[in-house]
């Protein structure tokens, strides 16, 4: 996995469990991932530095404003591959879900705007 790849990872991995659970700290992502605690320490610095998310004094991890856009951009883009995949293709569920994760990381801007339109289309 790509540095950019796993960005994206637990950014969408952390707007999920926001979506789910409120707040998230570096434990929650540990547990959703199965990846060690100091893994997920580790990434979480990464993100902060790079101006992604905050993490205040108790733990509880949020959103920069370009962090949240990235997230929600990265979560589209797994959601409309994988509804084209299971509504258009008729592949399993559980198959485009795995197929959406690797997917979502390594399609052109291009052909995942012609999927998107082609969905609206049809």
């Amino acid at each position: 996995m790509n540095k950019t790849e796993s960005r994206e990872d637990y950014l969408e991995t952390i707007l999920l469990l926001m979506k789910k659970m409120g707040n998230v700290r570096s434990v929650d992502i540990a547990n959703e991932l199965g990846y060690s605690k100091p893994s997920i320490s580790r990434a979480v610095g990464i993100l902060r530095e790079n101006g992604y998310i905050t993490v205040d004094e108790s733990g509880h991890i949020g959103f920069t404003g370009e962090g949240l856009r990235l997230a929600e951009s990265i979560y589209e883009r797994h959601i409309t591959i994988k509804k084209f995949f299971v509504e258009v293709l008729g592949v399993s569920e559980k198959a485009a879900e795995q197929d959406a994760c690797k997917i979502e990381h390594i399609l052109s801007e291009e052909s995942y705007e012609k999927l998107k339109n082609y969905r609206v289309k049809h």
